[in-house]
């Protein structure tokens, strides 16, 4: 669990996680790159008015992604926003906050 304000430890992807990923497909369009596969490997979350996420998403072979993720309350509606993709990572790279 994430302490309000920081990103917490990293996790092992959970199937909850991995539909977060499914919600922002729109990735690939982004990249401009198709994926073989895509697996929700590890993530961190951060409490803000919502959840902001780092997911790190396997796309095939030795290829990973790093997704930032922002999931509102359900109060306020519940949206899935994809803010921002890095390509190019391993999977010993470890995830930080990034901007777009």
């Amino acid at each position: 669990m994430s302490v309000p304000g920081g990103y917490g430890p990293t996790l092992d992807a959970t199937k909850e996680i991995q539909k977060l990923c499914d919600q922002v497909l729109k990735v690939e369009k982004k990249t401009g790159k198709n994926f073989k596969e895509y697996v929700a490997v590890k993530y961190r979350e951060q409490i803000v008015a919502g959840t902001n996420f780092l997911i790190k998403v396997h796309v095939g072979g030795v290829q990973y992604i790093h997704l930032s993720v922002f999931e509102a309350l359900p109060c306020n509606g519940g949206a899935v926003e994809l803010n921002g993709v890095q390509d190019d990572h391993t999977k010993d790279d470890p995830l930080v906050p990034f901007l777009k």
